[in-house]
């Protein structure tokens, strides 16, 4: 399935997210790209980032980690980690070269306007994916929509006017193709912040196509989604949960990222329709419903009561929901106990 192709209600697009779950080795990221392929993904979303351009020098003089992994590390500083799991340009042209040999898409999270540069008019990528720290980034916002690039953006850190003022800016600046993703930026959330209705009220505030964006662990959330109607699942993805790195704890293991595609190919046509629909034959209804029988025996000329009446199988004879056509008739003949009574009976 392409970018291109994907609506509301259908098959959702299934973004297995790498991000830096690579850790630096572009061989390990060749493979997660083949394996996300063969669970049945549409496309591998990587992260875009330098040392220089996502963390100011504050940041690494406090050498803050965001997961257990790396808090008070001594070893290596963050700043070295982020260094080593930065990828460039030119491992970008072969990441991506290798996703069009195998058959499945590319794309990236820029977090500056070279990045964005880079991802547009070098790579040429499908959409591009705006990570929620970015939706109060106005001039950030504001270039990428100049692109001409449909744009997905995630809204877990942020309140519903930081989303309301990232449509209006990609609007007001000529991007019209705008995908919104559900996202709880929490790794992982309580089952009670997950909160998937957001889904449909996200639908119904702004009238845009909605997906889900998942950091859960395990696959219940990701799956529910698909009978909110989501237009793209995404879910991180590594080949190791027990891996050193930011997410691999929350991501999804091949298994996991096939259970999921799996589903997503199959339960959107679950949904079905806005209307009461008889699948079943004729033959099949008859064999289940019931029909009017004979409670005991029934001698002609008698009145026929309600207590003459049952109700069993086949549904071959008059419908249970016509029995007051029946009774206060007159047997014309005698009708044996169990027997199915037809309208020649009286």
């Amino acid at each position: 399935m392409k970018f291109n192709e994907i609506a509301e209600y259908k098959k959702p697009y299934m973004i297995a997210e790498i991000g830096a779950n690579h850790n630096g080795d572009m061989e390990l990221a060749k493979k997660m790209i083949e394996t996300a392929k063969k669970c049945g993904a549409d496309c591998v979303k990587f992260q875009s980032w330098a040392k220089d351009s996502i963390f100011s020098r504050k940041v690494y003089e406090d050498n803050y980690f965001l997961t257990d992994d790396y808090r008070n590390r001594t070893d290596y500083t963050l700043e070295e980690i982020v260094d080593k799991y930065h990828i460039g340009i030119e491992e970008h042209k072969m990441l991506q070269a290798y996703c069009h040999e195998i058959g499945i898409e590319f794309a990236s999270t820029p977090f500056t306007k070279w990045e964005v540069d880079m991802l547009v008019d070098e790579l040429n990528v499908p959409f591009i994916k705006i990570a929620s720290m970015d939706l109060d980034n106005v001039p950030f916002l504001k270039y990428v929509a100049k692109k001409g690039k449909p744009i997905v953006i995630s809204n877990g850190l942020c309140p519903m006017s930081d989303v309301a003022l990232a449509v209006e800016t990609l609007r007001e600046n000529g991007c019209e193709n705008i995908i919104l993703l559900h996202c709880v930026s929490i790794y992982p959330p309580e089952d009670n912040q997950v909160n998937l209705n957001n889904i449909d009220m996200l639908r119904t505030c702004f009238g845009l196509p909605v997906g889900y964006s998942d950091h859960t662990i395990g696959v219940v959330a990701p799956i529910m989604s698909i009978a909110k109607g989501v237009c793209i699942i995404e879910k991180h993805f590594t080949m190791d949960k027990n891996m050193i790195g930011w997410d691999h704890k929350i991501s999804a293991n091949p298994e996991e990222l096939k259970i999921m595609c799996d589903a997503a190919a199959k339960g959107y046509k679950m949904l079905g329709k806005y209307e009461k629909v008889v699948n079943e034959n004729q033959e099949r209804r008859e064999a289940f419903q019931r029909s009017i029988v004979a409670a005991r025996p029934i001698k002609a000329g008698t009145v026929i009561t309600e207590d003459d009446l049952a109700y069993k199988r086949p549904g071959t004879g008059i419908p249970p929901k016509y029995y007051e056509y029946v009774v206060g008739r007159v047997a014309k003949r005698n009708i044996e106990f169990d027997r199915i009574i037809t309208q020649e009976d009286f």
